[in-house]
């Protein structure tokens, strides 16, 4: 079960009260106060965990409470402090106050810790008044109570690639062929319902490029709207740091135009609002081996077009599945090191610029070389004696 929302309340202990106590006994020749000052309350704190995926364990369990305080006790013995509760959610939580919307933290990486309710203080014990002038002080302080909130969490899949597309294009069928992930497949729409992560990793052992791949559940026409499976999974797209645009171009899917098919997938990530269009995107023709030759030649002239590295591939017969996943992971990399994608930017590739080189070279006239005359030397004059 894939819990990606969740509402919690949590209270945070109140402090000990102070203690009102006095201290006669034998051998203390000047007794006086000695109430203790109570405990802190323990606080609430949430942690971010690789071992944890989804919000689940918050959906059935929504309250958590810290331990209060110990009272402060005579003979100037301080109260104990409370116990504090530790949340364990997952690597990419968004914590909000429900009541403001403000957000109090965001979990980006793991081990990540942060206090979400504070425990009252606790309070002070009559020997805290004592003065020269209130040497007996009856006055103690109640503890402080301790925060209380309620906090809406969501999580949103750190990935760097996110796999997005019409519903049955063949996204868990690549993110199978590439990773160890094993999503459900079927040949039907909306298969998937949760979002399926996998881990590549491609090159040697020394150089390898590893990266987490995002299946995205299906997207249809008006899904920023809340078609489909609408914006429940669209904004798990918001932190993956490049796209693959995943279109059918065989008969299966009943719909004649893969153009068509691409600008309507990119109106709903642009009207999800997140900048998603924006992100660096490369295309991959699915099904190609049993691609309809007419919907291919459309799709290759439209990225030609509009400059988009295009891909055939097919999970079925593994064609074309090195290349894009090599076209990932040099992505990634290039994006990682704060350079701008070379295939993106229509850099050739070093094998084809070493060969353009090449024919350059064979294409240019030799130069002649010039004729050139050796100087004779000048003989250096002789010194006569006179």
């Amino acid at each position: 079960m894939f819990i990606d929302e969740a509402k919690i309340r949590v209270k945070a202990g109140d402090g000990g009260n102070g203690c009102l106590a006095f201290r006669r006994e034998k051998f203390v020749p000047r007794g006086g106060p000695s109430g203790g000052d109570g405990g802190r309350g323990g606080d609430v704190l949430m942690e971010s965990s690789e071992r944890h995926n989804t919000l689940v364990h918050f959906r059935f369990n929504p309250e958590y409470n810290a331990e209060r305080g110990r009272h402060g006790e005579g003979s100037n013995c301080t109260g104990r402090e409370g116990d504090d509760v530790i949340l364990k959610v997952p690597v990419g939580t968004i914590v909000y106050d429900d009541a403001t919307g403000e957000v109090v933290h965001d979990f980006s990486g793991p081990d990540e810790r942060v206090i979400v309710a504070r425990g009252g203080r606790g309070g002070r014990g009559n020997a805290q008044f004592k003065t020269s002038t209130n040497q007996a002080p009856r006055h103690v302080e109640p503890g402080r109570p301790g925060q209380e909130r309620v906090l809406r969490l969501e999580l949103k899949l750190l990935a760097d690639v996110g796999l997005v597309g019409y519903p049955n294009v063949g996204k868990s069928t690549l993110i199978s062929r590439i990773s160890a992930a094993r999503p459900k497949i079927a040949d039907y729409p909306f298969t998937t319902l949760e979002p399926n992560l996998g881990v590549v990793a491609v090159g040697e052992v020394n150089e390898e490029i590893s990266f987490v791949v995002a299946d995205i559940p299906g997207l249809i026409e008006g899904a920023s709207e809340g078609a489909g499976l609408g914006t429940q999974f669209l904004k798990h797209v918001e932190r993956t740091q490049m796209l693959v645009h995943l279109i059918d171009v065989s008969d299966s899917s009943g719909r004649p135009d893969p153009v068509e098919d691409f600008r309507v997938i990119m109106n709903e990530l642009e009207s999800f609002g997140a900048g998603l269009e924006l992100k660096p995107m490369i295309l991959a023709a699915s099904k190609a081996d049993v691609a309809n030759p007419e919907k291919l030649a459309k799709l290759q002239k439209f990225a030609k077009r509009k400059k988009l590295p295009l891909y055939r591939i097919s999970a079925v017969t593994g064609e074309g599945i090195k290349d894009l996943t090599w076209a990932m992971a040099n992505i990634v990399r290039d994006l990682r090191e704060g350079r701008t994608p070379a295939i993106l930017i229509g850099e050739e590739k070093p094998a084809a610029k070493a060969r353009a080189a090449k024919k350059m070279t064979a294409a240019k006239p030799k130069a002649t070389k010039k004729k050139t005359t050796a100087k004779k030397p000048v003989p250096k004059p002789t010194a006569h004696r006179s």
